[in-house]
């Protein structure tokens, strides 16, 4: 079997679609300069004097499909930069003559998919190719915006700008105007390295086409690899960057809760007020604050109960304070995790920016009642954080032309409980050839921890224990492969609670191998399918633990092993389908057994119809591994996801997101032995891109129950959410809203009613 895989890993390069590189424009992408008196009103129809004195950049290549080749004519783009004192303006004129409507409604903000038609403007004002700030606006309107790091190939979505735009439909396509704050930028106040763009198109209903404004290859470590310099805007930079900006937004909360248990009734009212500053005295540093932040401020789509600080962990980050500058941090949540701090009465942070070199830090102070996560070989150990703690981190970089370096020092001061430190050290070298691209990538962290938990939980002091932590991570990319080697060494005492490290006293080695076939014609003479991309898959993952007399753990104890060869592919219809055929084992517990635990996975998505944005599913079914009983059952883990976007009257227009999940393990009866199962159905009405009305139901369960021969006791949690929520938005970061929420816990007979009113106003 295994000269089997590696035959068909090992394809001859005919196999393999060999595309011929195209050039992308040398000359970068040329911008106007212009003065306040050239103003241009923002409503996407590129008619003001000044649009036809700028410069045209319409050279675009096709992403996906068809990597490298030339953009077809009848989806020609044109891009205009213009800068004055106060902004970037970006003027698109994009033809569609194929014959189709663009495809794009109102939706949630950051929801821009590549089921709409979009335009996306990445900058990095750094000019190190590294990090981009960017944006993406549909033909409605609606931004997606965030920040790319190049480094791990990630989208954080968190960060949001004060970005304004303006789109006109035109009978042969549209126009577009985008207005990016200087403000938000962020650049060094030395302009040794210039500015760099990169616009993309999404045309869904060309076949799913990606266009940029540069020859991209698939083979690119990094998205934003190639991005083209910005020419003409130095004079203006020069002239700004000793300018200063101050904002401060304040905030109010007010909650009216009721809670029912049976017949007893407790009602409250909690009003919170809370405020964010932002200071930047010049383009090189930025300085901002945060006291008493409300934790409603997250925008999320999954419910919480009213007292969430618990459960914050668990969430996407939106708290601005977090999100400034997060590409200089750019550590991974191994080394410092922002919902590690739940529920901060204040916090001070610096940043600053240099040609070859950047900088931050930090000090908040993190209230009582968050959870503390701590790693063990078999899974992580959850502590509850009683008594008020103090986060400091400090961070800096240094920069060459394919290295970066790093240290930064963590530390939690529990007071009279104790303190955990952590110093670290990192860096990443990359390489570009004609053959491919590498990337190398490292970290080594050593924590120092006097803060421990007794049996009843209650923090307190302890003896000093040292523990270490080593990563090591090499990937490589050309147009056949695709492969990645990862070494990952926790020490049994490491101990980050400015981080998440789910496992400790472990060494855990990764392998993933994919020989990449171009496109490929699969199917009989009679009916065939043209897939876009084709590859073909082996993962191979092991854990084992370290020797920890403390705990009597012994060495070499293998936790998990995969081995799962599988294939992937990227078919018409913006489908993409994997699967994996796992020889698998794995281990509960420290005395347990190593079970066989082999099973198929495979799931898959697709934007099938402009109304019919998104099908998301994943399936494993075979055996699997009860954690509780140490035993293994026939069972599994499903979860399908369905997105629509439907155009109303008047310009509204409808978003609904159904999510169903389901894990079970079959007992030794006919039933179950274990189930956990849940649905979701969020629906959005959009009367505006400023105004939305949200319902939201999720009911969830997790039940077990009991045979004769594991003897463990039957349990049963459900718990029911439904909530109403209207919002109105007057621009970036001046907004309120208004809302009702009921929680049920029915096995405690525990029912929460909230009302919730927030106003926050940036000046």
């Amino acid at each position: 079997m295994a000269a089997w895989l590696l035959g068909t890993l090992f394809l001859s390069d005919a196999i393999a679609d060999t595309k011929v590189k195209t050039g992308s424009n040398p000359k970068g992408i040329a911008a106007l300069a212009i003065g306040k008196d050239m103003n241009v009103h923002l409503d996407g129809i590129l008619e003001e004097e000044v649009w036809s004195r700028a410069p045209s950049n319409d050279h675009f290549y096709l992403y996906e499909p068809d990597n490298g080749k030339a953009a077809p004519g009848s989806l020609r783009t044109s891009v205009q930069v213009l800068v004055d004192a106060d902004a970037l303006i970006i003027g698109i004129r994009a033809w569609d003559r194929t014959g189709d409507r663009p495809q794009g409604t109102l939706a949630r903000r950051d929801k821009v998919g590549q089921d709409q038609d979009f335009i996306g403007i990445f900058v990095d004002p750094s000019g190190h190719g590294r990090d981009a700030q960017f944006v993406r606006i549909n033909t409605a309107g609606v931004l997606s915006d965030g920040l790319y790091r190049g480094v791990d190939d990630e989208t954080d979505l968190g960060p949001d700008f004060p970005i304004d735009a303006a789109v006109k439909k035109l009978p042969d396509g549209y126009s577009m105007e985008v207005r990016w704050p200087l403000s938000s930028l962020r650049f060094p106040y030395s302009q040794d390295r210039k500015w760099r763009m990169m616009i993309e198109r999404s045309v869904p209903h060309a076949n799913g086409m990606m266009l940029l404004s540069t020859s991209l290859q698939k083979n690119a470590l990094s998205y934003i690899s190639e991005m083209q310099e910005i020419l003409g805007i130095e004079e203006t930079l020069s002239s700004i960057r000793d300018r200063s900006f101050f904002t401060i937004r304040p905030e109010l909360t007010t909650r009216l809760i009721q809670d029912d248990v049976g017949l007893a009734r407790k009602k409250s009212t909690v009003s919170s007020i809370g405020m964010e500053i932002h200071a930047r005295p010049r383009a090189d540093w930025v300085i901002n604050a945060t006291i008493n932040p409300d934790f409603s401020q997250v925008e999320i789509d999954e419910p919480s109960a009213v007292g969430a600080s618990h459960i914050a962990q668990d969430l996407p980050e939106k708290r601005g304070f977090f999100l400034e500058s997060s590409d200089v941090l750019g550590v991974p949540i191994s080394a410092f995790y922002s919902r590690s701090v739940a529920d901060p009465s204040w916090g001070l942070r610096a940043t600053w920016r240099g040609t070859e070199s950047d900088a931050t830090s930090m000090s908040l102070r993190d209230q009582a009642g968050a959870k503390v996560l701590r790693g063990s070989p078999y899974g992580t150990d959850e502590y509850q954080q009683n008594n008020r703690s103090r986060i400091s981190l400090a961070r800096m970089r240094w920069h060459s032309e394919n290295r970066v370096n790093g240290i930064f020092l963590s530390e939690r001061h529990y007071g009279l409980a104790g303190v955990n430190r952590v110093l670290g050290i990192d860096g990443q070298w990359s390489s570009k050839t004609e053959q491919g691209q590498d990337q190398v990538s490292w970290m080594l962290m050593q924590s120092t921890n006097t803060a421990g938990f007794n049996v009843q939980q209650q923090p307190i002091a302890t003896v000093q224990h040292k523990g270490w932590y080593g990563l090591g991570k090499y990937s490589h990319r050309s147009l056949h492969w695709a492969n990645q080697v990862t070494l990952e060494s926790i020490g049994p005492n490491f101990v980050n609670d400015n981080g998440f490290v789910p496992q400790a006293g472990v060494l855990k080695m990764a392998a993933d191998i994919n020989r990449r076939l171009g496109s490929a014609r699969v199917g009989a003479d009679n009916f065939s399918v043209e897939l876009h991309e084709l590859e073909f898959h082996l993962g191979v993952r092991e854990t084992r633990t370290y020797l920890d007399r403390e705990t009597q753990q012994v060495a070499n104890q293998i936790v998990q092993r995969e081995i799962q060869p599988g294939i992937w592919l990227y078919a018409p219809g913006q489908t993409r389908f994997w699967t994996n055929l796992g020889f698998d084992q794995l281990r509960a517990r420290r005395h347990g057994k190593l079970h066989n635990t082999p099973a198929l996975h495979f799931g898959g998505e697709s934007s099938p119809l402009p109304w019919l944005a998104l099908i998301t599913g994943e399936i494993t079914v075979g055996k699997q591994l009860d954690q509780e009983t140490d035993r293994v059952g026939n069972g599994g883990a499903a979860q399908l996801g369905v997105r629509w976007r439907l155009p109303m009257i008047r310009g509204t227009a409808l978003e609904m997101d159904h999510r169903w999940n389901r894990i079970w393990v079959q007992g030794r009866t006919d039933r179950p032995a274990f189930v956990d199962k849940g649905w979701r159905w969020l629906g959005m009405l959009h009367f505006s891109s400023r105004d939305s009305m949200r319902v939201l139901m999720q009911n969830t369960s997790s039940s077990r129950f009991k045979d004769d021969i594991s003897k463990v006791d039957s349990w049963q949690n459900r718990q029911q959410h439904q909530s109403i929520m209207y919002r109105h938005i007057w621009q970036h970061e001046r907004s309120f809203s208004i809302g009702l929420s009921r929680d049920i816990a029915l096995e405690t007979s525990l029912k929460t009613v909230a009302a919730t009113f927030k106003f926050q106003w940036m000046l």
